[in-house]
């Protein structure tokens, strides 16, 4: 009987650790705001394409004139090359400028890329015509 009750309870314990990475996962409407567009213009200084989102870093030049990083958080890679965008297309050094909606959390400089546009005009989205927050 105590065996049993050993089994049951380690069967327990793993199932919920194996469920601690659902619990982790956060809705768009929960982080970012959709009442608060932002568009930053900066150089890139680091892109991460890796799951589940990818992330846009870069220095943004501040009302100050200090420089500020900031941190965009895109879609999946896959997601990420299905509208456009290819992994290595854009490199640090690059300027761009990223429209999108800022965290919820003012005090951080972290928002949801929406459409990131380079120097020379190309345009880059992480959703395809007509998709994702504010489409009409």
């Amino acid at each position: 009987m105590k065996r049993k009750a050993l089994t049951v309870l380690l069967a327990s314990i793993a199932l919920f650790i194996m469920a601690i990475p659902v619990f982790a996962h956060h809705s768009f409407a929960a982080a970012y705001d959709t009442n608060n567009p932002i568009t930053v213009k900066g150089v890139i200084v680091q892109v991460r394409l890796e799951n589940p989102h990818s992330w846009f870093f870069l220095d943004v030049k501040g009302a100050d004139g200090k420089m500020e990083r900031w941190s965009f958080e895109a879609g999946t890679p896959s997601g990420m090359i299905r509208n456009g965008f290819k992994p290595g297309v854009i490199k640090a050094g690059t300027e761009v400028t990223i429209k999108g909606f800022h965290a919820r959390d003012l005090t951080q400089k972290v928002g949801m890329l929406n459409e990131l546009v380079t120097a020379d005009g190309k345009v880059y989205g992480q959703f395809g015509p007509q998709q994702g927050p504010g489409a009409q």
